[in-house]
Order: C-alpha cells, then structure tokens, then sequence
C-alpha cells in the first residue's frame, strides 16, 4: 500500500494529470472535470477523480521539486497503475522571443540535480515519451496555442547563485525552459516503463518579453495549458 497516498486501488485513473500546487488539482477538478471525487488529502497533496468528456482521468497536487515528485510518481506507478503522466505547471523561458502564456513541451530535460548519479556510471539524458509530445503538439496546434518543442533544464534549486548557474550557457546549447521536477518524472517513468510528459506555461524568464496580463489573462493561458493536457489523455 502507498506511503503518502490514501486512495483506495481503482480509485485513480490511468491518465494522470499532475500540477505542483494542490490548489490547482481543486482548480482543476471543479472546472474541467465531471462527477469529480476526492481520492487524497494526505500532506494536502489533493488527488481528484472524475471524467473528462466521457475518460476517467485524475489531477494529483505533486507539490515542489525533484524529490516530492519522484516519491508521488513512483506510488501513482507502482501502487496505482497509472500508465500516463502528464506534468503541467509553470516554467522560466530561455529562449528569445518567447513571451508569457507561451507553452513549452519538454522533449527532455537536462538537469543540475544529482538524481540519477548513484544509479548509473554515466549521465542518464531523461525524455518524454513521443508519442505523447507528438499528440500534445498537435493539440496545441489545433487549439492556435503557441508551443515550444525542446530540451529543459530541471533544476534542484529555485534561488540559486548566478556565478554557478549560467542562464546563457544553458541557452547557448538550446535549452529552453527552466523548471524544478522533470527529471524525476521521466527517470520513474522510464523505470517504470509508463509514458510522461511535462507541458509548462511560461511565466517570464531572462529571455521573454514581459506582457502586461490581466489576471484572467494569465488564467487563460493554464487553462490553455490544461485543456492540451486533458485533449492528449482523453482525445484520439
């Protein structure tokens, strides 16, 4: 039985999306969802249940960085069954001409994290799955989303020092966007032989072009983001 998650087997769906701020889950389950059911409050991971234009689906607060991720991931994989996975939250742009509400899809992600150090001799390269980013892509398409296909940066500290961390460099070798959990999410997945992808929502970065949003506007742009979500789980 899972350490830190309470739902009973069956309780969580197979298609998984999965925010980092529980209060999004609510968010989430109270306008997307249909028959929505709370499954999990254990450490205010708020885990929902419920369907999504006929598709059972759940939402699952993962809270911040690597290590919480990397335990909820494991128990949705191991405990659950869960066989997609799909991170959604916010990330900082790197690359030029990229403006906020922008979304990013992670291909793979780099990562400053010593998370796969004591498993493998040499550096593990995390990935999404294609045939999810290929699906999202094209949703994103459809709906007139601008969306970023690249590598990321996962990284294990949000207030770092910039005589360390090198922005420019990253970006000189075509890194796109910088975010805190997924390599935890594709090492499990790929452990686990289950598909995961991370689809972010740009919020600003040192190379986007800042915009004045409204509050309803910044809305908008993760509900853009959730809607490619959901259409990747649910939708042919």
């Amino acid at each position: 039985m899972s350490m830190h998650i309470e739902a009973k087997p069956g309780e969580i769906a197979e298609k998984i999306l999965l925010p980092g701020d529980p209060l999004r889950a609510t968010y989430i389950a109270e306008k997307f969802l249909e028959s929505a059911k709370l499954v999990n409050q254990v450490r205010g991971a708020l885990c929902y249940t419920g369907k999504w234009n006929g598709t059972d689906v759940s939402v699952m607060g993962t809270g911040m960085g690597i290590p919480s991720v990397h335990i909820y991931a494991t128990e949705l994989c191991t405990e659950y069954g869960c066989e997609q996975l799909i991170r959604i939250g916010t990330a900082g742009g790197m690359k030029e001409g990229m403006q906020v509400n922008d979304l990013v899809l992670s291909q793979a992600t780099s990562t400053t994290s010593s998370l796969n150090d004591n498993w493998f001799q040499g550096s593990y390269a995390p990935c999404a799955d294609f045939f999810l980013l290929r699906k999202a892509y094209d949703k994103a398409v459809e709906m007139n989303v601008r969306a970023y296909v690249g590598n990321t940066i996962c990284n294990d500290l949000l207030y770092r020092d910039e005589r360390f961390f090198k922005p420019e460099l990253w970006a000189e070798f075509g890194i796109i966007a910088s975010e805190m959990e997924g390599a935890a999410l594709y090492t499990v997945a790929a452990h686990y032989r289950k598909q995961a992808l991370t689809i972010m929502t740009i919020a600003g970065g040192p190379h986007v072009k800042e915009q004045t949003l409204t509050k309803e506007e910044r809305e908008r742009g993760l509900d853009n983001m959730i809607l490619v979500g959901l259409k990747t789980l649910c939708e042919e």
